[in-house]
């Protein structure tokens, strides 16, 4: 269950995969890759910072494009 709030500059993980693009479980591979890392949460809901996540996004596109 995707919760209805998250502080100003953080995505939950349904949010960051809606972002990217990609399913949880490839968020879950991001951070396993240490290419994304959790900022905070609980155990059951992580928050990401969203600058973060646009970094990510946008080195995605560039390697994508080339």
């Amino acid at each position: 269950m995707e919760p209805l709030y998250s502080p100003p500059g953080t995505l939950t993980a349904h949010q960051v995969a809606t972002l990217l693009g990609i399913t949880l479980g490839g968020v879950r591979l991001l951070v396993h890759r240490r290419q994304l890392a959790r900022i905070g949460g609980s155990p059951r809901q992580a928050l990401y910072a969203l600058k973060d996540v646009q970094a990510l996004d946008s080195k995605r596109r560039t390697r994508s494009a080339a």
